[in-house]
């Protein structure tokens, strides 16, 4: 979805993309970012998430530094577009009155009485499809949605935006001085990472949380809406995919290997093995390599009860996940049992491995595809498909990929522990400790 949501700016002439994102998604975000084009993006980390409006003061403050007057287009990563080029053309009417200093947002023309967005109350027309903004009014009830479709001034909270990077600025310190002070300091004091921007920590856990919405955008005497007609969904649950995917005769939307007998109105994905489902109905059923999630269609939001209750029992599902990413590409645990487990590396073509070694365990390489360069010890090798070396405990080694090719390869560790933070690194391109970041 994030490579959808940046598919959507093609044909707008933008400048390259600034992310803000959790430090435990950097090395995913960077890799699916350059899948999809040659210009690096700006990526910032937020130190802990503070919801939207001081996620959009750290872009505004580095899109500042380009241009005085830049535009921010803001987008969230899992919204759904059936239709881009409507989007664009939204886009592109609402440009002038953002340029002349108005915080726009996109009201999407309501298709259903829907009670699980906000919505927003649009005042005087300004021109075809552009309004004054009146005001965001919360999710409704039943009653209240209905009325607001028949009345036509309401239209769905998208959570998109386009303004002045400096006008979003001003609105915020005069609404939320705290939020843009803690922001400022946070990125004056913001350390570089790679291809990353770390905000200080310090400054920005002192910033209060809030979103767009509430600290800026309901309180601004210059606001204005821009009618969105284009196949818009806020894929906020599994639900959703459900509503958006292909369905069968029997309302299932199926993804990967899936069989269902005498099942009605299920969305299941299936991303590592086969599902199959009997006499079920409205059910959400997901399995991933990590875990397996089975829920009621219309209580899927709850997972976030879910999570909490994982994290309050300190299991390790709620934070690690089976394929790990790193700078130089990825890792996947396939199997892992009493002193051993089994990984598949997946290195980026022209990506280097640090130079480390194990106290506690040893290594054995297997090549499966491309060709991996290997310094083991003081020799360097060359080795192809189903060539292997071992590496024994406490050798110094590196893997790298010189190909042009992804280069796999399946690691087996052996040892009396097996744990991520057992490695001393002598020499990383990506100037990274010896515990791993």
């Amino acid at each position: 979805m994030l490579q959808e949501t940046h598919r959507r700016l093609h044909g707008l002439e933008c400048s390259a993309a600034i992310v803000v994102c959790n430090a435990d998604h950097r090395f995913m975000v960077a890799e699916q970012l350059r899948d999809e084009t040659d210009e690096a993006p700006t990526i910032i980390l937020e130190p802990a998430g503070r919801n939207t409006a001081p996620a959009i003061a750290l872009a505004a403050l580095k899109a500042q530094e380009q241009h005085p007057q830049a535009l921010l287009l803001v987008l969230p990563a899992d919204h759904h577009v059936r239709d881009p080029g409507t989007f664009r053309a939204t886009v592109a009417r609402a440009l002038e009155p953002a340029r002349d200093g108005k915080l726009m947002t996109f009201g999407v023309v309501p298709t259903r009485p829907e009670t699980g967005y906000g919505y927003v109350r649009c005042g005087d027309k300004v021109s075809e499809g552009l309004y004054h903004l009146a005001e965001f009014v919360e999710k409704p009830d039943t009653a209240t949605a209905e009325r607001y479709l028949a009345e036509g001034a309401y239209f769905w909270n998208s959570g998109l935006f386009l303004f002045r990077a400096d006008r979003y600025l001003a609105e915020l310190g005069s609404h939320q001085p705290a939020m843009l002070a803690a922001c400022e300091r946070a990125m004056v004091d913001a350390e570089s990472d790679l291809d990353f921007i770390r905000p200080n920590a310090e400054a920005f856990l002192a910033s209060p949380a809030d979103s767009v919405d509430y600290a800026v955008m309901e309180h601004t005497d210059e606001g204005g809406v821009a009618t969105l007609d284009c196949g818009w969904s806020d894929v906020g649950a599994w639900s959703a995919l459900w509503e958006l995917g292909e369905a069968d005769s029997d309302g299932n939307v199926a993804e990967g290997d899936v069989m269902l007998q005498s099942a009605r109105n299920n969305y299941i994905r299936s991303e590592s093995r086969l599902v199959t489902a009997i006499g079920v109905e409205d059910l959400v059923l997901v399995e991933t390599a990590d875990a397996v999630m089975v829920g009621a269609r219309d209580r899927v939001q709850d997972i976030k009860q879910v999570v909490e209750a994982l994290i309050a029992a300190d299991r390790p599902e709620a934070s690690v996940h089976q394929k790990v990413f790193r700078p130089w590409g990825s890792y996947e645990s396939l199997v892992e049992g009493e002193q051993f487990q089994v990984k598949r590396l997946t290195v980026t073509p022209g990506q280097t491995l640090s130079l480390q070694l194990h106290h506690r365990r040893a290594e054995h390489w297997v090549v499966v595809s491309g060709q991996a360069e290997v310094t083991r010890g003081e020799e360097v090798l060359t080795l192809g498909p189903d060539e292997s070396t071992y590496i024994p405990i406490g050798m110094k080694h590196r893997l790298a990929n010189r190909g042009v090719d992804p280069l796999e390869v399946i690691e087996v560790q052996s040892g009396s522990y097996l744990g991520e933070d057992d490695i001393v690194r002598f020499d990383d391109v990506y100037g990274r400790e010896e515990s791993p970041k």
